[in-house]
């Protein structure tokens, strides 16, 4: 059996299928070569990150393939109904990442509202000429703690975004479609666990009564956060999006910043992904990540276990 790797995989990933007897080819190979690829080299299972599409083109082209996996959450690369209709297995690691997302999070919140964003781009201009203008300017930050954080999407990130925001002494409002309440557990060093019950909220509420807002929802045909739900929000409230780009929108947003509606935001996915517009890229009250919500070390190599641990299970 043959795995294609086509956007990486971690090591430990590669090191447990090749001890279940797989071979495990990790060539980046071009999207419009892929399916010429597949066959001549009779690849049996194509995982992919966000780089790589697996379309119907590509299914009905490939009869070797029996699994496509996604190291990841989000399956809007592949078109997973159409796949399953052909009789492969599609996988994803939905729980391998949450942790490094929702930390993420609190990385763009933490620098938002003590202008580290702002202050990393002076400080190596000015700092050594006008440093104390530089202080006297970021000098007005905010704590965290007693604000209040509204979660749009209450899976698995937006839970691990709940249990650091109960850590940092943070109240909690969560909207979902289809969650109505979720356990959130806490755990300590020495065993000890506290679980809390979170009753999900209608995101009209959320929105009003927000602080900060986090986004944790699959790619979606309409803006979940547009300029009728930003002209509801506090003034000075904050907006983060670490799930997928064109769920909130851009011009809106930057307008709303530009006027002092919002005090900031925190983007790590885009609209135009992977060429954001230059607008947002420059302003200077986004704190801005490269798509890199579950690229932590530990992420990876939870996300290379899973999908071998799947695809053993799978195939024998």
């Amino acid at each position: 059996m043959k795995v294609l790797a086509n956007d990486g995989v971690s090591q430990s990933g590669i090191d447990a299928l090749e001890k279940a007897g797989y071979e495990v080819i990790t060539t980046k190979v071009a999207q419009e070569q892929l399916a010429n690829f597949i066959n001549e080299n009779n690849i049996n299972v194509l995982l992919v990150r966000s780089a790589t599409t697996a379309r119907k083109e590509l299914i009905d082209a490939c009869p070797s393939l029996k699994i496509i996996g996604r190291g990841g959450v989000g399956m809007d690369n592949i078109d997973v109904k159409y796949a399953r209709e052909k009789g492969l297995n599609v996988i994803n690691t939905p729980a391998a990442s949450s942790s490094s997302v929702a930390e993420l999070v609190f990385a763009h919140l933490f620098g938002g509202v003590r202008y580290l964003h702002d202050a990393n781009r002076n400080m190596p201009l000015d700092g050594d000429s006008k440093f104390k203008d530089l202080k006297k300017n970021y000098a007005k930050g905010s704590e965290l703690r007693g604000k209040t954080i509204g979660i749009i999407g209450f899976g698995r990130i937006g839970r691990e975004v709940a249990k650091i925001a109960l850590g940092c002494g943070m109240k909690v409002i969560a909207s979902d479609k289809f969650v109505g309440e979720a356990d959130i557990t806490l755990d300590f060093y020495d065993g000890q666990q506290v679980t809390l019950k979170i009753k999900t909220a209608p995101v009209s509420d959320l929105i009003q009564h927000s602080d900060f807002i986090t986004l944790h929802v699959p790619a979606q045909k309409d803006y979940i956060i547009g300029k009728a739900e930003i002209s509801k929000m506090k003034d000075g409230a904050a907006i983060i999006n670490a799930a997928r780009g064109g769920v909130i929108d851009e011009v809106a947003l930057v307008e709303a910043l530009d006027s002092g509606k919002l005090s900031f935001a925190g983007l790590d996915t885009f609209e135009q992904e992977p060429t954001p517009a230059i607008k947002v890229l420059m302003n200077q009250r986004i704190s801005l990540s490269p798509h890199i919500g579950a690229a932590t070390n530990e992420a990876q190599d939870r996300i290379g276990t899973e999908l071998a641990t799947q695809i053993v299970d799978i195939l024998g």
